[in-house]
């Protein structure tokens, strides 16, 4: 009788949230290695004037191998001192972009999200996910604040935080984080205490969609 073979299979990602759209179940799951073709596409393959409405400074962005090791290493482990981790979105188990953290320090932490399939943009799912997103990042790490970096002409995303929490600020900023160039920003300023709000207003929202 022959050696039995051992069946090894990867563990399914964590999903930490789902959500109902127009377009499907939105949900956020750890991002995976083979997320990660997608996601190098999206940031050198849309082209010059998707990245020039959204202030993309190509030597900080880099080559597509900077890109892939830079999300690579922000897969999320489970380390509380990870300095950025990142998350799928997905809509019916199918990858449609992704939000990372970025950590500096317990008040100077940074959220970035991206929705990569362009057929998905405007489809509320940041909206749906929004709530959700800001406690998976509470609950990953310890931090005390967020801040919101958000270029003053895009509009769509900045209607999609109107919602939830106003502009502190708004100002020229020489060094904004990630890969954008200098520029006009809004900033607004999350903390763990507004989370519940958040889930309260998502019921508005939906209420009034």
């Amino acid at each position: 009788m022959g050696a039995r073979r051992e069946q090894f299979h990867e563990p399914k990602p964590v999903v930490y949230a789902a959500a109902s759209t127009p377009v499907g179940l939105a949900a956020l799951r750890d991002l995976r290695p083979e997320d990660l073709d997608a996601i190098v596409r999206f940031w050198h393959t849309s082209g010059d004037e998707f990245l020039d409405f959204l202030g993309i400074d190509r030597s900080r962005l880099g080559t597509v191998e900077d890109t892939g090791q830079r999300f690579l290493r922000a897969i999320w482990k489970g380390d509380p001192n990870q300095q950025s981790l990142a998350f799928a979105i997905t809509v019916d188990g199918d990858l449609a972009g992704y939000t990372l953290l970025n950590r500096y320090a317990p008040e100077i932490n940074y959220s970035h999200w991206h929705i990569t399939n362009p057929r998905l943009r405007g489809a509320g799912l940041s909206t749906a996910l929004y709530p959700h997103r800001v406690k998976t990042y509470f609950d990953a790490v310890p931090m005390e604040r967020l801040i919101h970096q958000t270029r003053t002409r895009n509009l769509a995303v900045n209607r999609m935080l109107d919602k939830y929490v106003p502009i502190a600020e708004t100002r020229y900023l020489d060094d904004p984080d990630g890969v954008a160039l200098p520029g006009e920003f809004h900033l607004r300023y999350v903390f763990r205490k507004d989370i519940q709000r958040f889930f309260e207003k998502r019921g508005v929202n939906r209420a009034e969609s």
